[in-house]
């Protein structure tokens, strides 16, 4: 029977749609619980503002995304912030995460039977299917650009930032 993915990426490796349910509950558990940890973190250190764009930077989207498409990062002070396509990515992800948990509980009868108002609130059981899939797939797509930006950027350092809290900056090069 022809499989979506291989059974080598999948888990379980085998067809069997309990097992994979529990998988999903487990993993899901675990992203909403650390999701819930760093937003916790966020608000006690008060760094929920570090994500919020100012309009200046909102007007410089298109040359971020110039200079990200080229492959050019920042160098000097302006490395140890967030530049705005940062800031937006981190801020929908913080924004998208509850609603994607909320829409996936939506989809269970027992959650149903006790919060009712969240049918109403996605509009429906299907409308909470195709809100936590397009999400998901968001999330997935974000991982995914977040990984690969780390690599094209100087995995060494970044590593090394992530583990350490000490980036090393690169100074700009000041030409004639």
């Amino acid at each position: 029977m022809a499989r979506g993915f291989p059974g080598w990426m999948t888990i379980p490796s085998y067809q069997d749609l309990a097992t994979g349910r529990r998988w999903h509950f487990f993993f899901a558990w675990l992203l909403a619980l650390n999701g819930l940890l760093y937003v916790v973190n966020l608000l006690a250190g008060r760094h929920l503002r570090d994500f919020l764009p100012s309009p200046r930077e909102l007007r410089s989207i298109p040359a971020s995304i110039w200079s990200h498409a080229r492959l050019r990062f920042p160098k000097g002070d302006e490395a140890l912030h967030y530049n705005v396509l940062q800031k937006l990515a981190y801020l929908t992800v913080i924004i998208a995460l509850p609603i994607l948990v909320l829409a996936g509980l939506t989809m269970s009868p027992a959650i149903d039977a006790a919060f009712p108002w969240l049918v109403s609130l996605f509009g429906g059981r299907q409308s909470a299917r195709a809100i936590h899939f397009i999400l998901a797939w968001g999330l997935v797509g974000f991982v995914v650009v977040h990984v690969v930006m780390v690599l094209v950027s100087g995995v060494v350092n970044n590593m090394i930032s992530m583990i350490t809290g000490r980036y090393a900056i690169e100074e700009e090069s000041h030409e004639a």
